[in-house]
């Protein structure tokens, strides 16, 4: 293959390599300060085609944050794993909601 088609042939294989890692990025919080307890919520009645996302603790800005639960599209075959912090010696790791088959 001449440099002239190696060139745009490289750049193509490279941008579509690089799609399903730049989807799959995730925000990684490690912090030393326990989240507080969940606030308690009162969960709404069922829809149909939606899932009930629980509330959850985030850091922001030095301190924790209650981000509220919420409905969000079900998405068939799949459950919804609510975000947690998961403890590990002195240390707290957010782990973020996802859908797992």
């Amino acid at each position: 293959m001449s440099s002239n088609k190696l060139l745009p042939a490289s750049l193509l294989t490279l941008s579509l390599l690089s799609v399903p890692v730049l989807s799959q990025a995730r925000t990684v919080v490690e912090i030393e300060v326990a989240p507080p307890p969940p606030v308690v919520e009162v969960i709404p009645a069922q829809r149909p085609g939606v899932v009930w996302a629980p509330g959850f603790w985030f850091w922001e800005d030095g301190h924790h944050v209650w981000h509220p639960g919420h409905w969000i599209e079900e998405r068939r075959g799949y459950y919804w794993v609510p975000d947690r912090w998961v403890h590990y010696g002195n240390r707290y790791r957010h782990e973020e909601g996802h859908w797992q088959r």
